[in-house]
């Protein structure tokens, strides 16, 4: 009889009403009677064994989800107790142990050594092992009596582990029904999980705001263990059987058949488990199994060998809490092999170019790892790493996964070798590497030159544009910045200053944003109009306006240019008086011979590779026209020039404490304009310390080293002199 879908049997539990409920639970206790009665009674099953599960597995989650109306003659009732709110303890009959290790092909031989020596068998004499992977999951220990699964228990201490039962029933990969089996049989195996439900369990997990697993073993164990049995079957588990515990009669007389037999009961077998006559056999399949592992799509941490002849087992039996005829051949945990799929070039906040490799994902170190770091152009030519390619892939502790060579026997014909960008990959720019002209030394990173326009580095670059130390806008900061880029309300600097006529031309909506606790901002339109976020927005307009006339330098250092920080561009502001003619001198430096590139190279403090920076940025036609639409909106103020005769002059100066008649970078900028040297801690060659309230322990060291200490009013007097 195949099981009849009502309209009841078509909805999705998570979905049924209490009525409906009830509807199904009685369908499911009638067709599951049914099916039994047909299994067992006349030995002729009407639906399949994946079907019967299905319905089992569906009462069960009913039952979970309405309480109150699970049935006197539940089919549940027949298997196991639902779980409780702490898991049951559940004694093994046949301890549970683990095995012995094996770390290189002289502890495999030994092992072999050992086995044969305890047995007195010569070396001519016949001895057969089995190899199977290790698989990287969760033991368990499944019970079953007159066919039927009646328990299940993790392995926990080898002698008591955990009653899992109602969670196992959602495995489909365990059968709750055995044919032709030993009254009294338990199975042992591995839970698991695979490579491509671990990530879509995690992306799941990411898009309802709950933590990820950080690998597919520890989801696996997570998602077995919990309380709730309905959590367990939204889980995509799976099983391996590779052993047994209690039994009432033998099943095989080697472990090679005995396996097999799982298979005949309807258990998942490794298919990579194979019979091998020698040691040698086991360690070419090992290295076998270790080239195969990133293909599998599940975790493996080794290569499991057990004597195969039971007889043989039985003698040698256990030595502590290892059985001597078993030896789990691990892998190297820093190290795995897998497959390079695709070299992806990302473009950081600077323009550089940076190659990632896309691998296969495989567990290295504890970690499931899909990327690795290429580092740059050079280093893929050195290793001569090409798409396709098998790869040797390297982590210790926390460093970023490396390729560390690759597998050349394993090379598809045909492979070519990767080409390196020329062009930036988001923005189309020209990618460079940079070269000093004075030392003709190349930089092996290769960057954009996009800058402003290049969408890779615009958050970045806009964050950088922002900050304290270059346009410093009042109620602007870096999140809020990131939050506008995404909306697309801000996409490059000139933007921010057009905020308030596309405000009032209804072009955008800021007044739909709210200001979070950290800092950030995010869209909310119930929230919108509201007057506490109007006054929020008007605040912002505010500090936007206050900060359409800027000093040159910080104008300068705000662009963001390739080499050009604080110090350089006060350099650059200083030297042509303003940005339009640092502007106009980059630009015209694209000449080495001229003397406008001679003149840059002039300044002091500004090498060859700085007016590099300065040529390759102005160079491309999308940054100028990004600066002049800045320009539009912002003033760049005339530079002050450094008076070599004032009173501070060359004097080393040290601020301390909260500074009120000025802000720190305020008085920073102020005394080096004054040529003043400004110096972050105090030392016997400071000049003067400038200290305001709360001075602390710079203030305790300029008076034991003799320093002049001024006030802030001291000091406005002394500069103004």
């Amino acid at each position: 009889m195949a099981s009849k879908n009502t309209k009841t049997g078509l909805i999705p539990v998570g979905k049924l009403t209490p009525e409906e409920a009830m509807l199904e639970l009685a369908r499911l206790a009638a067709v599951i009677v049914q099916a039994d009665e047909a299994y067992y009674a006349r030995d002729k099953p009407e639906i399949t064994d994946a079907a019967y599960d299905a319905l089992r597995r569906r009462n069960l989650l009913i039952e979970k989800r309405f309480a109150k109306l699970k049935r006197a003659d539940s089919p549940s009732d027949k298997v196991g107790a639902a779980p409780s709110a702490k898991f049951e303890k559940a004694k093994h009959a046949a301890a549970m142990l683990s095995l012995d290790n094996a770390f290189n092909d002289d502890d495999v031989v030994d092992f072999g050594q050992r086995v044969r020596r305890f047995l007195g068998l010569p070396d001519e004499e016949a001895l057969a092992f089995t190899a199977e992977p290790k698989i990287d999951g969760l033991s368990l220990n499944l019970r079953y009596e007159g066919g039927i699964l009646k328990s299940a228990a993790t392995r926990g201490d080898g002698e008591v582990g955990e009653n899992v039962t109602s969670n196992v029933l959602t495995i489909s990969d365990i059968p709750q029904r055995l044919k032709k089996a030993p009254e009294i049989l338990e199975v042992r195996g591995e839970v698991y999980m695979s490579h491509a439900d671990f990530d879509a369990l995690n992306q799941g997990l990411k898009e309802e705001g709950e933590d990820v697993f950080a690998n597919p073993r520890n989801a696996a164990a997570g998602s077995l263990r919990q309380l709730d049995a309905a959590i367990t079957a939204s889980r995509p588990l799976r099983f391996f059987a590779y052993a047994w515990g209690e039994i009432s009669e033998e099943i095989a007389e080697t472990q090679w058949d005995a396996i097999s037999c799982f298979k005949k009961l309807g258990f998942q077998i490794n298919p990579l488990t194979k019979r091998c006559d020698s040691v040698s056999d086991m360690i070419a399949h090992y290295r076998k199994i270790e080239e195969q592992r990133a293909l599998l799509g599940y975790d493996i941490d080794g290569v499991v060998y057990k004597v195969d002849r039971l007889d043989y087992q039985t003698r040698l039996g256990f030595v502590s809490r290892h059985p001597r005829w078993a030896i789990a051949h691990k892998f190297l945990a820093e190290k795995a092999t897998t497959v390079l799929e695709d070299i992806e070039i990302q473009v950081g906040r600077t323009g550089k170019l940076t190659p990632v490799a896309r691998l296969k994902p495989v567990t290295v170190g504890g970690v499931v790892v899909s990327n690795a770091t290429l580092h740059n152009e050079d280093e893929i030519k050195r290793k001569d790493v090409r798409i396709g390619d098998t790869v040797v892939v390297q982590r210790a502790g926390d460093v970023i996964p490396q390729i560390v060579e690759v597998v050349v026997g394993k090379r598809k014909k045909g492979a070519k070798a990767f080409v390196f960008p020329s062009q930036c990959p988001i923005c189309g720019s020209h990618a460079i590497n940079e070269a000093n002209p004075q030392t003709g030394k190349t930089d092996v990173d290769k960057r954009c030159t996009g800058g402003l326009i290049c969408s890779a580095q615009a958050v970045e670059r806009l964050k950088h544009f922002v900050a304290r130390n270059a346009f410093d806008i009042e109620g602007l900061g870096e999140k809020q910045v990131a939050t506008f880029f995404e909306q697309g309300i801000i996409k490059e600097p000139a933007d921010i200053f057009t905020l308030r006529h596309r405000q009032e031309q209804g072009r955008i909506d800021l007044y739909s944003y709210k200001l979070k606790p950290d800092g950030s901002l995010h869209l909310d339109k119930e929230g919108a109009k509201q007057p506490t976020n109007a006054k929020s927005i008007e605040n912002l307009f505010a500090g936007i306006d206050a900060r359409r006339e800027i000093s040159s330098a910080r104008f300068i250092n705000a662009l963001g240019i390739r080499h050009i920080g604080e110090t350089n561009a006060r350099l650059f502001a200083s030297h042509y008086g303003d940005f339009a003619g640092f502007y106009d001198a980059a630009v015209k430096a694209r000449d080495k011979n001229s003397d406008t590139y001679e003149g840059l190279l002039s300044i002091d403090g500004v090498g060859a590779l700085v007016a590099q920076g300065a040529i390759d940025f102005f160079e491309e036609d999308h940054n100028r026209d990004a600066v002049d639409r800045l320009l539009k909106e912002v003033k760049p103020q005339k530079a002050e020039t450094v008076a070599a005769t004032s009173a501070v002059a060359g004097k080393i100066v040290v601020f301390t404490g909260k500074l009120e008649l000025f802000t720190r970078d305020e008085a920073k900028a102020r005394a080096q304009t004054l040529g003043a040297k400004v110096a972050g801690s105090v030392s016997a060659k400071t000049d003067y310390l400038v200290a305001g309230p709360g001075a602390g322990s710079k203030l305790k060291k300029a008076e034991a080293l003799g320093v002049e200490v001024l006030t802030e009013t001291a000091w406005l007097a002394l500069i103004d002199t």
